[in-house]
């Protein structure tokens, strides 16, 4: 299968995936932006993806990011629509600090991961009642 990206700034490297066995591709920061503690900032991802039918792109930071950083993206999983694809619809990142110190982050320098994954719409039906048995909730199989 072949994914139609447009790179904002060419001069940037171009997404890849890592190594052969990765199933997601990293995304950069097209900006130098430094975040201050328990902030939310957006980085642009220099990045616009013609997401094919049938798929969806997720987005999830890279598993470096909260030790190397102290940041994590704020909607925790991005999911990119098929139509998110226009000239203005570059990949944004919503960046949270959490720690107590500044986070830099330099142009260039990866900070999420991208994957294709399949979808499926389902056709909503809306029922009168539930007449299955309720399990618990958070947590509820953990119980002792």
């Amino acid at each position: 299968m072949k994914l139609k990206i447009h790179l904002i700034d060419p001069s940037l490297p171009a997404p890849q995936y890592q190594t052969s066995g990765s199933v997601a591709f990293d995304l950069y920061s097209r900006e130098d932006i430094v975040i201050k503690p328990k902030e939310i900032k957006i980085a642009p991802a220099n990045l616009i993806v013609e997401v094919p039918p049938g798929f969806m792109l997720m987005l999830a930071p890279r598993s470096s990011l909260p030790v190397k950083k102290g940041l994590t993206l704020a909607n925790c999983v991005g999911i990119l629509d098929q139509d998110y694809c226009g000239p203005d619809d570059e990949i944004k990142l919503e960046l949270f600090n959490f720690s107590d110190k500044e986070a830099e982050i330099k142009r260039g320098e990866r900070l999420a991961q991208a994957i294709l994954v399949k979808i499926e719409r389902a056709e909503l039906e809306e029922t009168k009642e539930n007449k299955n048995n309720s399990r618990g909730g958070i947590g509820s199989t953990g119980f002792y």
